[in-house]
């Protein structure tokens, strides 16, 4: 019996929707915020614009943390220690065939992340 294969979609957490809402005040062109989420509990996260370049800095931080971790201290935070990643649209979102194309430009093929 084959599984059906369900596409669980990511959400911000309460913790981070601050930070995100921070990031969209301060990039008006932005049309979501990129989330990755790295295996210490640091963050990563920037607004991408609607062709899908950078619109802010990116924003590095680990919730109730004064600095991120030693171990992205070191690497920067690192793709191999990726534990999830995902776009966080402003409202109203683009349709999913460009929250896809978007998508892949920013985080890369679809991964199991």
């Amino acid at each position: 019996m084959k599984e059906k294969k369900t596409k669980k979609k990511l959400r911000a957490e309460k913790s981070e929707q601050a930070m995100i809402e921070g990031i969209l005040e301060g990039s008006p062109e932005a049309i979501g915020v990129v989330v990755i989420r790295l295996d210490c509990g640091c963050r990563k996260m920037a607004a991408v614009s609607k062709s899908g370049d950078p619109a802010s800095k990116i924003i590095m931080y680990r919730d109730g943390a004064k600095s991120i971790c030693d171990k992205c201290k070191e690497d920067n935070g690192s793709f191999m220690r990726v534990s999830s990643s995902f776009i966080h649209w402003v409202e109203p979102a683009p349709d999913e065939a460009k929250q896809r194309e978007i998508s892949q430009k920013v985080l890369g093929s679809p991964t199991a992340h």
